[in-house]
C-alpha cells in the first residue's frame, strides 16, 4: 500500500473513532489560556488559536478563552470576528528576566476569576498555549481545581532558551520541564517539535502531535495564473530566521531572465529597513513590494494571486502559511529539516530546499516559474493534501479525542 493510501486510511479511521467518542462524551467545557489571539489592530495575530477555538465550538465543545497580556503591554481591543475572549493583564518582570516567573504571577491574576467560572459551569480541562507563562499558570490552576490540563508547544524553542543563555536560560528550561512532566498531554504542532521536547526532557511525558488546521474555504484557490506578471509571495515576520534575505538574493539572481517578475513580502519587523537597503544594493528595489502587515482576507487574496509561494525559513516548527498557500493551490517552497517537511513531499505537493542554500532556492524558483504544468500539478496536489488531513475540522477532531482521553 502506498504511503498516501495508508495516511488516508488512518485519517478515516481516526475520524470515525473521534465521531463515536464525541457522541458518547458529555459536553466539555474547555478553558483556553493563550498569549496569542486576534485583536482589533491585527486579525492575523494568534488567528491559529482563534480559528481552532471556533471550530471546536462548532463541534459542540463549550469554550471559554482568556487572552493574557503583561501589564506593560497595551491591549488593542478584541477582534469582533474572533470567538469572544476575556483579556487579562498580569504583573511580571519585563524582558527576558521575567518569563521564568511570569506563570506564577499569571496564576495569581487568574485564580479567583477561574474559580468563579468553574463554580458557575465546571471546567472539564484547561488548554494552555506555550509552557511560559500559560502552561505554568494552567498547571497551578488545574492542581487547585482537580482537573486535567494540556499544553500546546507552537515552536522549536520548546524550553524558551534560544535567546537566553546562562542561569536565566536554565531556570526557564527547568520550569518548562516541570510543566511538560505535569501536563496530562503535551501537544506539539509537528514531530520535529515533539522530538525537541523528548530530547531534553528528563522525565517521560505524554506527547501527541496535532498539526495546525487551515480554513480551506478562506484559503481557496483562485482561477490560476491570471496576473499579467509572475509574482513570488512570501508571508512572515521580518526576522532573520525567516530567510527573506535569501529570497531577495534569489530574486536578484533570476531577475534578468524574468523581466516582469515581482516579489511581494507580507509582514513587518526589525529587519525591514535592512532588507529594503539590501534590495537597493541588489538593484531589485523596483521588483520588491514590502506590503507590511495585512488582514487574513488580504493574505488569502495575495495567495490566490501569486505564482509561487516561498518562505525559506530555517527555524520553523511547522508554519501555518505553508499550509495556507497549499490550500490556495499555490506551489509552495519550504525548507528541509523543518516541521513543514512532514507535510510537503518534494516535487509532488510542494518543493523543499536546504536551509540557507541560495543555489537551491534560485533553481527552485527558475524551475517553477518556467513550467506552468508543474505549478498546476503541485498546486492541486497541495490542495488535496490539506483537504485530506490538515483542515480546521481535522485539527478539532484530534483535539476532541485528546480532551476525551484526558477527561476520562
Amino acid at each position: 500500500m502506498e504511503r498516501t493510501d495508508i495516511f488516508a486510511a488512518a485519517l478515516k479511521l481516526e475520524h470515525r473513532v473521534s465521531s463515536i467518542r464525541q457522541d458518547l462524551l458529555p459536553q466539555m467545557h474547555v478553558l483556553t489560556l493563550t498569549p496569542f489571539y486576534p485583536t482589533a489592530a491585527d486579525d492575523a495575530s494568534g488567528c491559529f488559536i482563534a480559528e481552532s477555538v471556533g471550530e471546536l465550538q462548532r463541534k459542540g465543545v463549550e469554550s471559554s478563552a482568556i487572552v493574557v497580556y503583561p501589564i506593560y503591554r497595551a491591549y488593542p481591543g478584541p477582534d469582533s470576528k474572533a470567538p469572544p475572549a476575556v483579556a487579562k493583564k498580569y504583573v511580571c518582570i519585563p524582558g527576558n528576566a521575567g518569563l521564568s516567573s511570569a506563570g506564577n504571577f499569571l496564576y495569581a491574576a487568574l485564580k479567583h476569576e477561574v474559580r468563579r467560572l468553574h463554580s458557575g459551569r465546571p471546567i472539564s480541562l484547561i488548554h494552555a498555549h506555550a509552557a511560559l507563562p500559560c502552561g505554568q499558570a494552567a498547571m497551578l490552576l488545574a492542581r487547585d481545581l482537580g482537573i486535567p490540563f494540556v499544553v500546546t508547544v507552537h515552536g522549536l524553542d520548546v524550553f524558551s532558551t534560544r535567546q537566553v543563555p546562562g542561569w536565566l536560560g536554565r531556570r526557564r528550561a527547568a520550569v518548562c520541564r516541570n510543566v511538560y512532566a505535569a501536563a496530562d498531554r503535551v501537544i506539539c504542532i509537528s514531530e520535529r517539535v515533539a522530538q525537541g521536547v523528548r530530547d531534553r526532557l528528563e522525565e517521560s511525558a505524554n506527547i501527541s502531535v496535532v498539526y495546525n488546521g487551515v480554513d480551506a474555504a478562506l484559503f481557496a484557490p483562485g482561477p490560476g495564473d491570471y496576473l499579467p506578471r509572475p509574482v513570488i509571495l512570501s508571508v512572515g515576520n521580518l526576522i532573520r530566521i525567516k530567510g527573506h534575505e535569501l529570497l531577495l538574493r534569489a530574486v536578484a539572481a533570476i531577475a534578468s531572465s524574468h523581466p516582469q517578475l515581482e516579489c511581494r513580502i507580507i509582514g513587518d519587523g526589525l529587519e525591514r529597513a535592512r532588507l529594503q537597503g539590501l534590495a537597493r544594493e541588489l538593484r531589485v528595489e523596483d521588483r520588491i513590494r514590502f506590503m507590511g502587515r495585512r488582514s487574513r482576507a488580504e493574505v488569502a487574496q495575495a495567495m490566490r494571486e501569486c505564482t509561487v509561494f516561498a518562505l525559506p525559513s530555517s527555524y520553523e516548527g511547522l508554519g501555518c502559511v505553508y499550509l495556507e498557500a497549499m490550500s490556495a493551490e499555490r506551489p509552495t517552497i519550504g525548507c528541509r529539516g523543518q516541521g513543514i517537511d512532514e507535510v510537503i513531499r518534494h516535487a509532488e505537493n510542494g518543493w523543499l530546499i536546504q536551509p540557507k542554500d541560495l543555489g537551491e532556492l534560485t533553481s527552485a524558483l527558475q524551475r517553477l516559474l518556467a513550467d506552468r504544468n508543474l505549478r498546476e500539478n503541485i498546486g492541486r496536489a497541495g490542495r488535496r493534501t490539506i483537504l485530506e488531513g490538515f483542515t480546521l475540522a481535522h485539527q478539532a477532531e484530534r483535539l476532541v479525542s485528546i480532551y476525551g482521553d484526558c477527561i476520562a
